[in-house]
């Protein structure tokens, strides 16, 4: 790292984008985050605004609009849904930063090296929650839980690599260096897809509906399915606990699941604004994993 403070731009200000430009400024960095629409307008208004220890405060997060092509940044984040990421990476195109960090689903990079070629670095966000009212509720895990995670696709450990562990660790975030960031995240697309089970035709199922055995264990079966297609195609499941969640029985997981849904942050999580507007990610990366897993096989 420079002695300067790097320039930092998140673009999108939803639940995760806002995050982390909220912990980046308040490490005292020089973070910019881009926002549209009436989220733009709240954060003119308003500030950032996030609740902490049950008061509501906020924050000026520097916010623009617009990103120009002669705009540079050290660090560009893309936290947005899988659904969104290529058009989020399109208007990028013709920016010339240097490493544009996507913090999202996916199973391939194909379409996304097409866009803005090796400036891409792949990453998944380490943070949850929800926003309501404009009011971010949301944080990131600890280390042991799982924090940011990111890699070259190649594996190596380049300078980019190593500046950006620098950025996190000085922002006090818990990371994690991937060996094979591939793996990483069609290991994780194992468990986002079987999340369609907590979604109707048209919205979320209730609590109750979703505490039910029929929705449980339709998670848990897809979560060990779709486990297996990934061992079968030869691609190692991780992290660790990956493997160990395959081996356990259906009906402790969907336990677990039906305990954790009695925590009202991992309910707004797995329930709230933010899940419902992820019904269409969930179900693209669905029909992405199974495209994927054919292929592999093949």
């Amino acid at each position: 790292m420079t002695t300067s403070k790097p320039r930092l731009l998140v673009f999108g200000a939803g639940v995760i984008g806002s995050l982390y430009a909220l912990r980046f400024f308040q490490s005292g960095m020089d973070v910019t985050l881009l926002a549209r629409g009436n989220r733009l307008t709240e954060l003119q208004k308003n500030g950032l605004r996030f609740s902490s220890k049950g008061t509501v405060q906020h924050e000026r997060v520097r916010v623009i609009e617009k990103l120009e092509d002669h705009d540079i940044y050290d660090f560009i984040f893309v936290p947005v849904r899988y659904d969104q990421a290529e058009s989020a990476l399109e208007v990028i195109r013709n920016n010339q930063s240097k490493t544009v960090v996507t913090l999202t689903n996916t199973v391939g990079y194909d379409s996304w090296l097409a866009i803005v070629g090796d400036r891409l670095l792949p990453g998944f966000p380490g943070a949850g929650g929800d926003m309501k009212d404009g009011i971010l509720n949301a944080k990131f895990g600890s280390k042991s839980v799982q924090g940011t995670v990111f890699g070259e696709i190649n594996g190596e450990k380049t300078d980019r690599i190593m500046r950006l562990a620098q950025l996190l660790e000085a922002a006090h975030l818990p990371y994690e260096i991937a060996d094979n960031i591939q793996a990483f995240h069609v290991s994780h697309a194992t468990t986002v897809i079987s999340m369609k089970h907590f979604y109707t035709a048209d919205g979320l199922v209730d609590l109750r509906t979703a505490k039910s055995r029929r929705v449980l264990r339709g998670v848990a079966m897809d979560m060990k399915r779709n486990g297996r297609m990934v061992e079968q195609a030869g691609i190692s499941l991780t992290p660790a606990k990956m493997k160990i969640i395959g081996k356990l029985p259906a009906w402790l997981i969907a336990l677990m699941f039906r305990i954790m849904l009695n925590i009202r942050f991992t309910r707004d999580v797995l329930l709230g604004n933010h899940a419902l507007a992820a019904r269409p990610e969930v179900m693209m990366m669905d029909s992405a994993f199974r495209a994927y897993m054919a292929s592999a096989q093949y």
